[in-house]
C-alpha cells in the first residue's frame, strides 16, 4: 500500500479533480473509484468524489500496491551536468519521458536513474516517480533536478514552492513579440473541455507567472528566454500561446503543422537551473547546452 498526503489550498476544487492534477498517472475515474472504496479521506473522514476542498484540508490517499507496475532499472546513458551524494542534475534529451505512466513503463528517465543510482532515490513521490522533484515535458530538453534522498527532496521541493529556484528556458515562438521583455501573470488550470490540455483558467487555475525577454528576432519567429516564477504544467507553452505567439513545433497549443518537418514537438529547452544545495547551503547553477536540433534551427532562421 502506497500512502500519499496532500494539503488543499482552499479554492473550492472537487477532490477528484484535485487528485487527478497531482497524480496524473491515474485516471480521474480510477481516483473516483478509490474515493468510493474509502481509500481517500479528508481530515480523517471519508468523502464523496463531489466533495469540494477548503483551505488547509489534509487529504490522505491509500493506493493499493497492485495498481503500480514493477519499474526496473535500465542501462540508459545519462548526460549528467552535476552529481553528489544528495542529488544530480541531468540534461534530458528530446523524446524521453520523465517517469513511467500508461504506455511508457520502460525507456524513461526514471528507468535510467534507478540503474545509475543503484535504486538510491528519494521515495516521497512514490514508486513511479522516485527522485523526481519537478518535471519537464517529453519533448522539452534540458536541465532536470533529481533527488537521491528524502532530505534533499523536501528541501528542494520547498525551494520550488517558494519560487527561489532559478529556472531559465530558451524557446522559439511564432511571430514578432511587440515588446522586448514582459511578464505574463495568468492562472493555469485544466482546459474546460479537453482534459489533456491546460489553459488560462481564472476560475479554477493556479497562480502562474512567466517572465520573457527577446534574444533575437527573425522574419516570422522570435528567439526568447523565459524565466519561470512558478512551475505549472505546460506553463511556458500556455502562456506564450495566450499572447498569440505559440512555441514553434507545438501542435497542441499552436498550428497543427510546422514549416520545419524535422521538428518533433515544441522548441523549448530548459537551459539554466540554479538552487541552494540542501546540505551545504551553497548556490549551484547548471547550464545545459542547446541541443543540436535547436542550434541547427537557429542557423536556418
Amino acid at each position: 500500500m502506497n500512502r500519499m498526503v496532500f494539503t488543499a489550498d482552499g479554492n473550492g476544487e472537487r477532490i477528484d479533480v484535485f487528485l487527478n492534477e497531482r497524480i496524473p498517472d491515474f485516471s480521474r475515474s480510477y481516483l473516483q473509484k478509490l474515493i468510493k472504496n474509502g481509500c481517500v479521506n479528508v481530515n480523517g473522514k471519508s468523502v464523496k468524489s463531489s466533495y469540494r476542498l477548503v483551505g488547509n484540508d489534509i487529504l490522505a490517499i491509500e493506493i493499493p500496491d497492485n495498481v503500480k507496475p514493477d519499474i526496473r532499472p535500465e542501462p540508459i546513458p545519462l548526460d549528467i551536468l552535476y552529481e553528489d551524494n544528495d542529488l544530480l542534475v541531468v540534461n534530458k534529451p528530446k523524446g524521453m519521458v520523465v517517469h513511467p505512466a500508461a504506455g511508457h513503463y520502460s525507456g524513461t528517465l526514471v528507468n535510467a536513474l534507478l540503474y545509475h543510482c543503484d535504486s538510491c532515490l528519494s521515495g516521497i513521490n512514490g514508486v513511479l516517480r522516485p527522485g523526481i522533484v519537478h518535471r519537464i515535458d517529453r519533448d522539452t530538453t534540458g536541465s532536470l533536478l533529481i533527488c537521491k534522498n528524502d532530505m534533499a527532496h523536501q528541501a528542494l521541493a520547498g525551494q520550488l514552492k517558494d519560487h527561489t529556484v532559478n529556472r531559465r528556458y530558451r524557446a522559439i515562438v511564432w511571430g514578432q513579440l511587440s515588446k522586448d521583455q514582459g511578464t505574463i501573470d495568468a492562472p493555469i488550470g485544466r482546459h474546460p473541455t479537453d482534459r489533456k490540455k491546460m489553459a488560462i483558467n481564472y476560475k479554477n487555475g493556479k497562480n502562474a507567472v512567466t517572465h520573457y525577454q527577446v534574444l533575437q528576432r527573425f522574419s516570422s519567429f522570435t528567439y526568447i528566454e523565459c524565466r519561470l516564477e512558478t512551475g505549472r504544467t505546460h506553463q511556458i507553452r500556455v502562456h506564450m500561446a495566450s499572447l498569440g505567439h505559440p512555441l514553434l513545433g507545438d501542435t497542441v497549443y499552436g498550428p497543427s503543422k510546422s514549416p520545419f518537418h524535422h521538428l518533433e514537438g515544441q522548441c523549448l529547452h530548459a537551459m539554466t537551473l540554479g538552487f541552494m544545495h540542501p546540505r551545504t547551503g551553497t548556490y549551484i547553477e547548471c547550464a545545459a547546452p542547446l541541443p543540436e536540433y535547436f542550434e541547427v534551427l537557429l542557423d536556418k532562421l
